[in-house]
C-alpha cells in the first residue's frame, strides 16, 4: 500500500531531520516525485541518478531556481537564472565553462598543496581540540566542525584567518538559500549575507591584484591578467568555494563523530587499527552524505524513469537516497568497513562534476576523527543534549552535537 501523502511531504519536520524513511518510501513508490505544486522532481534511485547525471544536453547543472515557503506553508520557485543572464561557475557550471574553470583551482587543491597543510591542519584541530573541551565533554561542531574546513579553505585561498568566523556565518547563510525550505522572511536576509560575501572577495581579490602570491587568489589573478578569466568569474568561484568548501566539509566532520560516537565496536576497530578510519569515512559520507542532493535544470521537454518533465522544471538528485539504494549497496542503512564498493557513493557528486576539493575534505575529517580518538578512550553522545540538525533539504549538517568524552 502507498503510504499517505502526508508521509511523502519532504518539508516536514520529521522528514527534514531523518529524511532516510521518505528515502525509502521514494524510491519504492515515486522514484521520480513531483513536489506538488512546483517544478521540482526529487529523483531517488540511484539507477536514475545515474541516468540523469550522464544525460548533460537534457539536463543542465545550471542553478536556475530554489524553493521558498510562502506564510501559508506552500512552496514557490525563484528565479537564480535572471532570465538566461546569470553566470554558472564549476559545480553549477556546464561544458565547456566547467572544464576550463575546474582546470583553473586544482593546482591549488592537488596533493602536494594539501599535504603541505596537514601539518598545520593537525596542529590546529589540536588546538580546537583544547579550547573546546571543558573535561568531560565538547561541542564537536562549535569547536572544531564548523571552524576547521573554513580555516582551511581559507588558507588555500589566501584569507586573514581572522576573517574566518565573518565568513562562516556568510557561508552558511548563502547556503540556507538553496535549503527549500528557507521562508519569505528569512530569504532577505540571506540573500544579503550571500551579496555580502561576495563583496567582501571581491576586495580581497583587487587586493591580490597589487601583489599576487601562491595562493588560489594569486593563481585566479594570474589567470584574469592572461585573459583566461573574468573578474567576474574569478570571484563567484571563490563564492562557491568557501560555501560549499566549508559547509560540506563541516557536514562529514560532525556527522564522522556522531556514528563513531554511536557505534562502540566501530570505536574499538578504529583504536586498534587507525588504517580503518578512511573506510569508516567512506561509509559515513555513503550514510550521511554532507550534501543530501544537487540541482538539475530541464533544458527542454524529455522525460527521466517514464516521468514527463516539462523544460524549465528542476530535478534534485538525492544523492543521500542514492546512497542508500539496496540495488547498489547491500545492507545500505549498515555500517560496513568490509564494503566492496566503498568509494562507489555520490556524495562527492560523479563524473565531470565530481568534487574539486573531495581529497581536502577527506584529509580534514580524518585528522579530526584522528584527534578525537587520540584524545579519548571512549566517545558517546551527550543523552541530556540530543545532537539537532540544521533544517535543510539540500546539506546534512548538524546545528549541535555534545559529546561525552572519557580520557
Amino acid at each position: 500500500m502507498t503510504p499517505p501523502t502526508l508521509d511523502i511531504n519532504p518539508f516536514l519536520p520529521s522528514n527534514i531531520d531523518d529524511p532516510y524513511p521518505l528515502y525509502d518510501v521514494l524510491r519504492r513508490e515515486h522514484p521520480v516525485y513531483r513536489i506538488p505544486d512546483t517544478d521540482f522532481y526529487l529523483v531517488s534511485t540511484w539507477e536514475l541518478v545515474t541516468e540523469a547525471v550522464s544525460r548533460t544536453e537534457d539536463f543542465s547543472s545550471n542553478l536556475t531556481g530554489v524553493l521558498v515557503r510562502t506564510p501559508d506553508g506552500s512552496a514557490v520557485t525563484f528565479d537564480m537564472n535572471g532570465g538566461g543572464q546569470a553566470v554558472h561557475v564549476l559545480a553549477t557550471a556546464d561544458e565547456p565553462d566547467h572544464q576550463h574553470q575546474r582546470k583553473l583551482v586544482l593546482p591549488t587543491l592537488v596533493a602536494k598543496r594539501i599535504r603541505a597543510l596537514e601539518p598545520t591542519m593537525l596542529e590546529y584541530t589540536q588546538q580546537l581540540w583544547d579550547n573546546g573541551f571543558d573535561g568531560p565533554h565538547i561541542d564537536w561542531v562549535t569547536s572544531i566542525a564548523d571552524t576547521l574546513p573554513l580555516q582551511m579553505v581559507a588558507a588555500l585561498i589566501g584569507l586573514p584567518t581572522a576573517d574566518v568566523p565573518q565568513l562562516l556565518a556568510w557561508s552558511y547563510d548563502s547556503t540556507e538559500l538553496l535549503s527549500g525550505i528557507v521562508t519569505a522572511e528569512r530569504f532577505t536576509d540571506v540573500v544579503t549575507s550571500a551579496a555580502e560575501l561576495t563583496g567582501y572577495l571581491y576586495s580581497k581579490f583587487r587586493e591580490a591584484r597589487t601583489n599576487p602570491i601562491d595562493d588560489l587568489l594569486g593563481d585566479l589573478v594570474r589567470c584574469c591578467d592572461a585573459g583566461e578569466l573574468s573578474e567576474d568569474v574569478a570571484v563567484l568561484m571563490l563564492v562557491q568555494l568557501v560555501g560549499a568548501g566549508g559547509e560540506s566539509t563541516a557536514g562529514l566532520i560532525a556527522n564522522s563523530a556522531r556514528l563513531l560516537a554511536e557505534r562502540p565496536e566501530i570505536q574499538t576497530q578504529l583504536r586498534e587499527d587507525p588504517l580503518l578510519v578512511s573506510a569508516f569515512l567512506e561509509e559515513t559520507l555513503r550514510l550521511e552524505s554532507p550534501f543530501r542532493g544537487h540541482h538539475r535544470h530541464v533544458n527542454a521537454d524529455t522525460n527521466l524513469g517514464g516521468v514527463a518533465l516539462p523544460a524549465g522544471s528542476h530535478l534534485i538528485l538525492l544523492w543521500g537516497s542514492a546512497n542508500r539504494d539496496p540495488e547498489s549497496f547491500a545492507e545500505p542503512h549498515a555500517m560496513n568497513l568490509d564494503r566492496a564498493n566503498l568509494r562507489a557513493h555520490f556524495a562527492f557528486g560523479k563524473g565531470a562534476h565530481f568534487c574539486v576539493g573531495a581529497a581536502l575534505a577527506r584529509l580534514e575529517a580524518k585528522t579530526a576523527i584522528a584527534v578525537l580518538l587520540e584524545n579519548s578512550s571512549h566517545v558517546t553522545v551527550d543523552s541530556e543534549f540530543p545532537p539537532r540538525w540544521v533544517p535543510s533539504m539540500f546539506v546534512r549538517r548538524h546545528q549541535s552535537l555534545r559529546l561525552a568524552v572519557t580520557g
